[in-house]
């Protein structure tokens, strides 16, 4: 009877994240806390070589204490480690070594480079002590298997630990999961790491059963618990980046950040060719235009070339029309701010001569759209929501879309130029075909100081009419990059990932549930913050909320984030927007949050089996502390928890952390090159102030408000970088990590899979009877986290 392991390694020709010049795939060695008897292996001695050479490759058993005796009963506990040495480069071996046959099972896996390629199953030569080496030198993109026998019966594991030896070359390789087949049929022991193994640090790795802190019987998985917490804690620390903010993890740039955050090689280098790839269109761009006339709308054709799509060249043909100025509202890349009206706005003041737009627009708010008879509804939407979107579809078929958060910030100034942000009110109403077409547009809020001011209508002249619908876009722009697309997603998530972190360890299931979602998030925000936000960012450069007015803008948004906000059941019904026909995002997103859900109840009632168990978890209390009072800033006051009283209270606050870091993520970014890249239908700023009159609107008025070349150029790169499908992308709910070693908890993540399968239908049979698809939120196109 005897244990064995398998480790498999991945090539090594990758520099590891945040260590300058190393190179991943020397020398390491991992050591293996076991439970039961240990025993000594015989030292691998390769043919020709020495024997100081040979013992480098040897596999020798140690023991932490005195051997048990012979007459000890089976079973008993003792502490004992294996140390596995590995070469510091990996080579051909000498022939004449015995073989694994390739049917024999897989057990330890060790992936020694941060990519995910193919699995290569090399049929490496063993030594005596059952190790297996790579046949050849490691290159950049395999992985290599290895395989140990253990000669006695090792009894129940309990820990692994993993370390690397120290070299000249601080090199580094990459652990995916180690699994130890026992001498019993089926009896497997899997350690989840997904870690980097480096320096002379030790990875302490539990068998990958999930368990909450009461649960551990065994005083070795508490210490555990709190030393890796502990651990975390100086590693993962808040920042704040500017005060009114959400706090962000401490790092000056991505080279600062945990190497386990970082992005893998595959990522880092696509993300930084692509950099340089638009930089290098935007050249192009803007030298091909040198000669050209900037002055008419099909100036735009000069650089409406390169990176776009379908989409995008439908919005250029169409972009003046009504009916896709109304669309966006509701299926474009911001689809948050539409709400339906019960009253009058009242910044809506009507100048005299206007009673009968007040008559059309209180006929409006009586109406109704459309019958609840001839509502269509979902397929697999709860009875619950069916029944709200009946009883909201009978309410006005007039809408709003108030940018009033945009009143009083200050306009960048983009090379001297001075730019302009104003805050529109759009109001819009519903045909009885589901069209929704905007009915009158007030550029800017009224003020004391100020004539009231004027209204735009469809009837108004064509060019001030357009331009009015320009600044509404521009608005739309400056809103959904930095509320809806950068505080409600980007930085909610961060708080989530750096508490998770810090609050979390490994064994709790709600970090194996949540960690998967939280991949590469605080690397792209960090690049973010260095790239984009900075001085002399992208921001500051094209975009009008540039130069200082974003940060005002985001503390005001902070300012109004609610928790309700972030739940779509909640915050669809809050817009009245349940059951509004052609809302295509709000009815997907309904959809996915009931699925999302039932995965999330799933996992947690396994290991939750009461309200008294959610309460008494000390982990999961401070988890959520540390989001609502430190991430968010003490947002307890806007609805965040900051304590779980019940299964459901978790349930549904799990479901909007996976909900927000991957399907609202999606709706948000994926639309960006579709809506943005023919610039002139969502401006990133404007350049000359608002109209105060319609008679004086020209030609040289609307493209002299529009971006200039530059700026154009540099919205389309950006956009296209985004929003562009990534390399490496992982489909919501099909992470490759087992973080779970329980079938049960497993079985739950399959029918997750299953449930976005068959939502992955219906979208696409849905959308083969539309001019206008939305796939946004396809299951398949949706991101398992925030990558980019």
């Amino acid at each position: 009877m005897k244990d064995w392991a398998q480790m498999r390694y991945k090539s090594g020709t990758e520099d590891l994240p945040g260590c300058t010049g190393s190179r991943a795939g020397h020398s390491a060695w991992a050591q293996h806390s076991l439970a039961g008897q240990p025993s000594r292996a015989q030292p691998m001695v390769f043919p020709g070589s020495q024997p100081r050479k040979a013992e480098a490759f040897s596999c020798v058993w140690k023991t932490d204490s005195p051997p048990l005796p012979p007459s000890s009963p089976k079973g008993r506990e003792t502490s004992g480690s294996v140390l596995i040495l590995l070469p510091s480069t990996p080579r051909r071996l000498a022939p004449g070594l015995p073989r694994r046959s390739r049917e024999t099972p897989s057990a330890s896996m060790l992936s020694a480079s941060p990519r995910r390629r193919p699995l290569h199953r090399p049929t490496a030569p063993l030594g005596p002590g059952g190790t297996a080496l790579p046949r050849n030198r490691l290159s950049g993109s395999q992985e290599e298997e290895f395989e140990h026998d253990i000669p006695e019966d090792l009894g129940p594991l309990q820990f692994v630990k993993l370390r690397k030896h120290h070299s000249l070359v601080d090199n580094a390789w990459f652990c995916d999961h180690i699994t130890v087949q026992g001498p019993v049929a089926f009896q497997e022991a899997t350690f989840p790491c997904y870690s980097w193994v480096q320096a002379d640090s030790v990875l302490c790795l539990p068998e990958g059963t999930a368990r909450l802190a009461g649960d551990d019987a065994l005083d070795v998985f508490q210490k555990h618990r709190e030393k890796e917490l502990k651990e975390r804690r100086q590693i993962y620390c808040w920042a704040t980046q500017k005060e009114g903010l959400p706090l962000t993890i401490a790092a000056g740039c991505e080279d600062d950040l945990p190497a386990n955050m970082r992005f893998h090689e595959e990522k880092r280098l696509d993300f930084e060719w692509t950099l340089k790839a638009g930089a290098l269109e935007m050249v192009l761009k803007h030298v091909y235009t040198l000669l050209s006339s900037w002055n008419r709308f099909e100036d735009f054709d000069h650089i409406f070339w390169g990176q776009k799509n379908t989409l995008a060249e439908k919005v250029r043909q169409r972009w003046q029309d009504d009916e896709l100025f109304g669309y966006q509202f509701l299926n474009g890349t911001n689809p948050m701010l539409l709400r339906r009206c019960t009253s009058l706005p009242s910044r809506l003041v009507l100048p005299s001569g206007m009673e009968e737009l007040r008559t059309q627009l209180e006929k409006e708010l009586q109406m109704r759209g459309i019958g609840p008879d001839a509502l269509v509804l979902p397929i697999g939407l709860c009875n619950r929501h069916r029944m709200m979107a009946r009883i909201q579809i009978k309410n006005s078929s007039l809408f709003e879309a108030d940018f009033i958060l945009l009143d009083g910030i200050p306009a960048n100034v983009i090379r001297g130029e001075k730019q302009y942000l104003a805050a529109p009110l759009v109001m819009l109403k519903m045909d009885t075909s589901g069209k929704l077409l905007p009915m009158v547009i007030q550029i800017q809020p009224p003020s004391p100081s100020s004539p009231t001011p004027p209204l735009f209508l469809p009837s108004d002249p064509p060019l001030a009419w357009l331009l009015a619908k320009c600044w509404a876009r521009n608005s739309d722009f400056q809103l959904h990059q930095l509320q809806y697309h950068l505080l409600n997603t980007h930085l909610l998530a961060e708080v989530i990932a750096v508490a998770t972190m810090r609050c979390l360890p490994g064994l709790h299931p709600v970090f194996k549930l949540l960690i998967p979602h939280i991949r590469y998030t605080m690397e792209i925000n960090t690049r973010g913050r260095t790239q984009l936000l900075s001085d002399g960012g992208i921001f500051d450069k094209a975009v009008s909320t540039g130069g200082g007015g974003h940060v005002h803008l985001l503390r005001r948004a902070l300012a109004q984030l609610t928790y309700c906000s972030l739940c779509p059941p909640n915050n669809l019904a809050d817009r009245g927007l349940l059951g509004t026909p052609g809302a295509l995002y709000a009815c997907d997103a309904l959809r996915l949050w009931e699925i999302t859900a039932r995965y999330v109840e799933g996992i947690i009632h396994l290991f939750y089996h009461g309200d008294d168990v959610v309460r008494g978890d000390p982990e999961l209390q401070a988890w959520c502390r540390e989001i609502t009072e430190v991430g968010l800033c003490q947002a307890q006051n806007r609805g965040f928890p900051i304590s779980f009283q019940s299964q459901n209270q978790l349930c549904h606050f799990l479901t909007m952390c996976v909900f927000t870091c991957t399907a609202q993520h999606g709706a948000i970014n994926q639309g960006q090159l579709d809506w943005y890249a023919w610039v002139p239908n969502a401006p990133c700023t404007m350049r000359m102030p608002p109209p105060t009159t319609k008679e004086d609107v020209t030609m040289a008025t609307v493209m002299g408000s529009l971006p200039d070349v530059r700026q154009a150029c540099l919205q389309m790169v950006v956009t296209w970088h985004l929003a562009r499908r990534q390399p490496d992308m992982v489909p919501l709910g099909h992470h490759k990590e087992k973080y779970f070693s329980d079938p049960k908890a497993k079985s739950i993540l399959n029918q997750f899979q299953t449930d976005l399968e068959n939502l992955e239908r219906e979208i696409t049979a849905r959308n083969e009877q539309l001019d206008l698809p939305y796939e946004y939120l396809k299951p398949s196109l949706i991101e398992n986290s925030i990558t980019i």
